[in-house]
């Protein structure tokens, strides 16, 4: 998505009706207008979906790509829309869609094809799932195969293909077990081992849908609940059903709040009071925990290996008027004379609890990348236990459903660094929600571990944490 999109213009002799010799009519500007748009909107789908499927690049950093500097950039705000959710429906729902395609291609995908797929999956996604109308969808998909050197020459079995979903596709979904076909195997077989298969559906149903919108707010949750339309999380955030672009959301410009899922929320809040002390937040930005450590009153020091999302953080942070010392520097090596009262390491990983806000992790992760990340951890957490103050306080914490980054990094820890133990989470501290504790008094919350009254406000992103204590 790094090129810059040259709007692609109809010839007004074919697309326009005209009203006169000398003039078209207003109306038929109008549809001229809208299909070039409609166009375009699909053109960057399809380019998004390319760099994530094809190139491997994550979903986040490629709409940013496209919103400022591609294909997006020229968009109006409902075609912005439109091209995100045929992004997002193709990914939550990339299983059944790759299997309705494959069932119409007798050799599969063809190779060498430049968009192709990803043409043919937007198209499939907004015939069987978005309720678009067949002619739109196709013959706007078919249009796009003859803009690429490559794809053009599958342009008639581009529309025979998808002339077929368009007739069978829904029945074809409504057959499958969509939770199970939208899961990548290696993520279902584990989650079944480790969680059982009834948490695991859970789970992967959840992947499937739109999730809520979390704010973390500086005061006044319940003002702001009823100013926005939203429900008092316990905690003191405020949930809401997404609409529209964060920054227009009021009390965004005034640094009222900031976006942060619940489960996010509760690795900070275990530090129980930190008025007044200093804390280190290794892997900071960009500066949700940071923000919440700083608004609790700790003197706050955040660290960070990109010079980028560290001036994300401190223009977060600035915005949210919350004071920050910041450093750049690698987490896993960097040393100070300092000694903390408490240190926070969010630590990278795979992310696997976050995929129903992320839909692309499920698609550029694998489990051969879980042992790389493990020692990325551990190396982490041994240079987080050297910074530590005696009788300080860690909490490591992990977005990933997986026991080795989470459960089997404190274990491993603990048996090399025998001065530091575990201090159990109690339920008061995490709202009453005992079955979030473990055994160990470790945190490991599940998607479907926060419900709701209304099943489309429910579910929280999976994570983990640990809150250790180093011996006097």
């Amino acid at each position: 998505m790094a090129e810059q999109f040259a709007p692609l213009l109809c010839s007004s002799k074919k697309a326009i009706p005209m009203a006169s010799p000398a003039a078209p009519s207003r109306a038929s500007e109008a549809r001229a207008s809208d299909a070039q748009v409609g166009l375009a909107a699909r053109r960057a789908a399809a380019d998004v979906l390319t760099a994530i499927l094809v190139k491997k690049q994550p979903l986040d950093l490629t709409l940013g790509k496209s919103l400022s500097t591609g294909h997006m950039a020229n968009l109006p705000p409902r075609d912005r829309a439109l091209t995100r959710a045929i992004v997002m429906a193709s990914l939550r729902h990339k299983g059944q869609l790759d299997a309705i395609l494959l069932r119409f291609l007798e050799k599969g995908f063809p190779p060498k094809s430049g968009t192709l797929y990803a043409i043919l999956l937007s198209a499939a996604a907004q015939l069987v799932l978005l309720e678009t109308p067949a002619h739109a969808a196709i013959d706007l998909a078919v249009t796009l195969t003859r803009y690429d050197a490559q794809a053009k020459r599958f342009d008639k079995l581009a529309n025979a293909v998808l002339r077929k979903v368009s007739q069978q596709g829904k029945a074809l979904a409504d057959e499958m077990d969509a939770a199970k076909v939208n899961t990548p195997d290696w993520l279902w077989e584990r989650w079944s081992r480790y969680y059982g298969e009834e948490n695991t559906r859970a789970i992967a149903e959840l992947n499937m849908l739109e999730p809520p919108l979390d704010l973390t707010v500086k005061s006044d949750p319940e003002g702001w609940a009823k100013r926005l339309d939203g429900h008092v999380l316990p905690g003191g955030g405020v949930r809401l059903i997404p609409k529209g672009r964060i920054e227009a959301i009021e009390g965004y410009d005034e640094g009222a709040w900031w976006v942060q899922d619940l489960a996010a929320s509760l690795p900070a809040k275990l530090f129980k009071d930190i008025a007044g002390k200093r804390v280190l937040d290794l892997c900071a930005a960009p500066g949700g925990k940071s923000a919440q450590l700083a608004a609790a009153g700790a003197s706050v020091l955040a660290l960070d290996i990109s010079e980028n999302r560290l001036k994300v953080l401190k223009e977060n942070l600035k915005r949210l008027d919350l004071p920050c010392d910041t450093a750049l520097g690698d987490a896993a090596t960097w040393y100070s004379e300092e000694r903390f009262d408490a240190i926070l390491l969010d630590a990278p990983c795979s992310s696997t609890g976050t995929i129903r806000r992320h839909p692309d992790i499920a698609y550029l992760k694998t489990e051969e990348d879980l042992p790389s990340m493990v020692n990325l951890q551990r190396r982490l957490l041994d240079n987080a236990a050297k910074l530590l103050k005696p009788g300080g306080t860690l909490v490591y914490s992990t977005c990933s459903l997986e026991p080795e980054e989470g459960e089997g990094q404190i274990a491993s820890l603990l048996s090399t660094h025998g001065r530091l133990h575990i201090d159990r989470i109690q339920p008061d501290e995490v709202f009453g929600h005992s079955a979030w504790i473990t055994q160990t008094g470790t945190l490991r919350t599940l998607p479907p571990s926060f419900k709701m009254d209304a099943p489309e406000l429910g579910g929280m992103d999976g994570f983990f944490a640990a809150r250790l204590v180093l011996a006097s």
